[in-house]
């Protein structure tokens, strides 16, 4: 055989290995080609915001920047609230241009098809677009909806504006049919490239609106997941997460399923994980009554590592951050945050620990975040507390 010849089979080879179909999330994880380079968390639709009527004869542009690069991309959606079948008329993949622009933009498709059909409570992953990025590359995922779709899963918090089109506008590069905006983010849930074979570098933060990125500067990508992201630069996937008003041991309405139940989707079912970074606990300690006890936030975190552990990740523990001066304090909740900080740090059960409590803490008054640290509520951090969360993240430990 001529070497020309070997040289396109071998091509071609490597073309059918990573455009094989796509398994389903759970049996992606783990080892293999592909790891999550961006990710947003699911939430039940809210009649406050698009996806409480979902879309028709519509198109919908968002930005996403990815962790890390690759040379190939495939984008993931979700029905996973949804309660019938979602149809997507067309998708398309480019560059932002910035705001609703995007350059180099090109067709994506689901098994070989430009159209697709979510089914109800799942996920769809496209097929691998050869479109080489690089780490902190800003790309514009654009979703054409001709039928209605009905309420659609969103996330509250997105990492950058949304636009909306009426009509088909996907392979569009200008931003002039986009006339409307939103801060959250619609059906859009992960991003993956192909990353080094046979290994896992991916990252997960874990956790509420603190992960979230909630009171950072918005579309400055601000949050700690973020700010990390940049310390890293491509040397992991970071997967942000977060939902704001999550519980650990409670679903509650707004902030979606407790900790201990969304854990197994939003973490373990990520593809190519390595660790995950869990920063849980303090709206179940700001609404508790004397009923909660540290024993039992214990028991929760300790679900989270075992889930962790049973597939081969690493479990990084985040210390709970001050909350004194917000009025969900009281002496008996700051009881529970400093019983369960203690657990995380002295305990040995993490692998290891991150400690955001330590980071952003007044030292003239640890139970207060720092000042020029707190965004002004007394709970979340501004951006330069976030910054100082990522800082004490060791590269190391991940």
């Amino acid at each position: 055989m001529k070497r020309t010849t070997k040289r396109r089979l071998s091509v071609l080879a490597a073309v059918a290995l990573v455009s094989a179909p796509v398994a389903p999330a759970s049996a992606a994880a783990g080892f293999g080609w592909w790891r999550g380079v961006w990710a947003s968390a699911p939430q039940a639709p809210d009649p406050g915001n698009w996806s409480g009527t979902g879309f028709a004869g519509q198109t919908v542009r968002q930005v996403v920047r990815v962790s890390a690069g690759g040379a190939a991309v495939r984008i993931r959606l979700s029905n996973t609230y949804g309660r019938t079948p979602l149809p997507v008329a067309g998708a398309t993949l480019g560059r932002s241009g910035g705001g609703a622009a995007a350059d180099s933009v090109r067709p994506l498709t689901f098994g070989y098809r430009p159209a697709t059909v979510i089914p109800p409570g799942g996920e769809i992953v496209s097929d691998p677009a050869f479109f080489p990025v690089a780490p902190l590359d800003k790309l514009a995922v654009t979703l054409s909806f001709t039928a209605p779709t009905g309420p659609v899963t969103y996330h509250a918090l997105g990492g950058d504006l949304a636009y909306r089109a009426q009509g088909d506008h996907a392979a569009d590069t200008s931003a002039d049919a986009f006339t409307e905006t939103s801060r959250a983010g619609y059906l859009v849930t992960g991003a993956d490239t192909l990353g080094p074979p046979l290994t896992r570098t991916a990252v997960v933060a874990f956790g509420d609106s603190i992960t979230d990125g909630f009171a950072s500067t918005f579309g400055a990508g601000n949050s700690y997941p973020d700010e990390l992201v940049e310390r890293l630069h491509g040397r992991f996937g970071v997967l942000n997460e977060g939902i704001g008003s999550n519980f650990l041991l409670a679903d509650y309405p707004g902030g979606g399923e407790a900790g201990i139940t969304r854990f197994a989707r939003d973490v373990v079912a990520r593809p190519g994980v390595r660790s995950v970074i869990v920063l849980e606990g303090i709206n179940d300690i700001g609404a508790s009554d004397d009923t909660l006890t540290v024993e039992r936030l214990i028991e929760g975190q300790r679900t989270l590592i075992a889930m962790a552990h049973a597939k081969g990740i690493k479990a990084i523990g985040g210390t709970v951050i001050p909350f004194e001066g917000s009025p969900r304090y009281t002496e008996h909740r700051e009881a529970l945050r400093a019983g369960l900080n203690a657990w995380i740090r002295n305990s040995g059960e993490y692998d290891a620990v991150a400690d955001f409590d330590h980071a952003v803490a007044d030292p003239a008054d640890p139970h207060r975040i720092r000042p020029g640290y707190d965004s002004g509520d007394h709970i979340h951090p501004g951006d330069t507390g976030y910054h100082a969360m990522a800082s004490v993240v060791d590269p190391a430990t991940l």
